[in-house]
């Protein structure tokens, strides 16, 4: 699998709230910050997403928004319209006039991925991830966007069902975007996808997460000098090389332990520490606790879904 694969797989990302949102005349409203991803695929219409001290954002039909997680916000009809407090819903949500056909309709909701390892998300990945209707049209992503307006607007047998599963298929077209397409990206994952070199050492950690990886092993994947490759993956993933593989590492580990069906020793000789114990130090020194005491206090954890651009 290769490194983007590796991540999704982990975190298990599915539909958790699909709502439809619509409004009318002028309407603005303002949510508190959650930690949850949360996305809006507008339907028709236009409207206007602030956060702090940043300029407003225009989202129009056919326009895909994707937060990895998500601060305070506000949405409005226009800019400078008054924004009311409000709470999200997992219900349908009509703002403005409430008489009459919407001048606005979206499907929002959010993502619920396993919470344990939420942060690597947050780590790797842009704040936002914004693809226009124009850079998606006539491509499989535009053609997503099309099948899932049909469905928001249609009443077919299944039709929840369908949504998930494009909704799940839009957010993975999503996170490849920044990679294929031509839009200089933030440090992450996805940026150093996008540059051949970084990609090939990517790929080789996660190949052989086990293996003994040195600075020198990784620049010599990537046809660099040592010092000229540590700062480039620096600069273009936003950490240094084995800091990258020690995160990778206790993400593994987390998830492993959390299914509880592999012993300490397994889960260390499978990411490549020497013994338990050498296993169990690090996972201490990283998370500050014992991989025991994690397992117990996460045991049954779920991440709830939550409403985001509503």
């Amino acid at each position: 699998m290769d490194p983007l694969s590796d991540i999704i797989a982990l975190l298990h990302p599915s539909a958790a709230i699909a709502k439809p949102i619509s409004g009318r005349g002028q309407w603005g409203v303002r949510y508190r910050s959650y930690d949850a991803p949360g996305f809006t695929v507008v339907l028709t219409g236009e409207a206007w997403v602030t956060f702090d001290k940043r300029e407003p954002l225009r989202i129009t039909e056919g326009d895909f928004l994707l937060l990895p997680t998500t601060p305070a916000f506000s949405l409005c009809s226009k800019p400078g319209v008054p924004c009311i407090p409000a709470e999200p819903l997992a219900e349908a949500v009509r703002h403005g006039e409430q008489e009459g056909d919407s001048d606005f309709a979206a499907l929002g909701g959010s993502f619920s991925i396993e919470s344990v390892n939420a942060p690597l998300l947050i780590e790797l990945l842009p704040d936002t991830i914004h693809i226009p209707a124009s850079a998606g049209r006539g491509t499989r992503f535009g053609r997503l966007i099309e099948l899932l307006s049909e469905e928001g607007i249609a009443d077919y047998p299944g039709k929840e069902l369908i949504i998930q599963r494009l909704l799940e298929t839009l957010l993975v077209e999503a996170l490849r975007w920044d990679i294929i397409g031509n839009n200089a990206a933030s440090a992450g994952l996805l940026n150093a996808l996008r540059d051949p070199a970084m990609a090939r050492v990517l790929r080789a950690i996660h190949e052989d997460v086990r293996r003994r990886w040195t600075v020198a092993n990784l620049a010599g994947i990537a046809g660099m000098s040592r010092s000229a490759f540590a700062a480039r993956f620096n600069e273009v993933v936003g950490c240094a090389p084995i800091e990258y593989l020690g995160r990778w590492r206790i993400a593994i580990a987390k998830h492993a332990l959390l299914s509880g069906a592999k012993s300490l020793d397994r889960i260390a000789d499978e990411i490549g520490y020497e013994s338990a114990s050498a296993f169990s130090t690090a996972f201490s020194k990283r998370l500050g606790c014992s991989p025991g005491r994690f397992a117990r206090r996460h045991a049954g954890s779920a991440s709830p879904g939550m409403p985001a651009i509503s």
